[in-house]
């Protein structure tokens, strides 16, 4: 009998403890919150044989003559360097996708996430989420989060264009982000 009573009692804790689908809330006040500038460069490449960037998708009823008409697709796998040559330190990418989202003024909805493979954030990234209004020299996106050493990142990003290339699209695109993390 008693076997019993104290099989019981184990499937009862036992239960409890896997039948919950959450744990206790631990408030994140207990941990240093951080603050990290990064600059850095942003190589966007249409053109050539091996293009950084490309068009995956674009509507049959927009017309005119613009790179990116609206609603077209973009994927990119893009270099991120210290300095405004592509020949600069490589300290890791961008990928992602931009989608031409304005029928009046160039502008694209953005989703890129910075992956750094160098460095004290090697393995981290950061991820934008953002309108971008390409057509502005300056402009400011959202940091939406992150994962490793920018884990519950939230923050933003400020973009000077360094250079475009009107004609095929490339772009170098200078970032200034201010990252909040733990």
């Amino acid at each position: 009998m008693q076997v019993l009573g104290l099989a019981l009692i184990l499937y009862m804790i036992t239960t409890h403890a896997h039948g919950q689908y959450y744990s206790q809330s631990v408030p994140y006040e207990s941990l240093p919150e951080k603050i990290t500038n990064l600059r850095f460069f942003f190589h966007d490449t249409l053109s050539g044989k091996n293009p950084s960037a490309v068009l995956v998708a674009r509507p049959n009823i927009t017309t005119g003559q613009s790179l990116a008409p609206f609603g077209s697709i973009f994927v990119f796998d893009d270099p991120l360097t210290v300095g405004p040559e592509l020949t600069s330190e490589v300290i890791g990418n961008a990928q992602g996708l931009y989608v031409s989202s304005s029928q009046d003024i160039p502008s694209l909805v953005a989703y890129f996430d910075f992956g750094f493979t160098t460095g004290e954030f090697n393995g981290s990234s950061i991820s934008v989420f953002s309108r971008n209004p390409i057509t502005n020299t300056e402009r400011e996106l959202a940091v939406v989060g992150g994962r490793g050493k920018f884990r519950l990142a939230r923050g933003f990003a400020q973009l000077k264009t360094y250079f475009i290339n009107a004609t095929n699209g490339d772009a170098i695109v200078e970032y200034n982000v201010t990252v909040i993390h733990y």
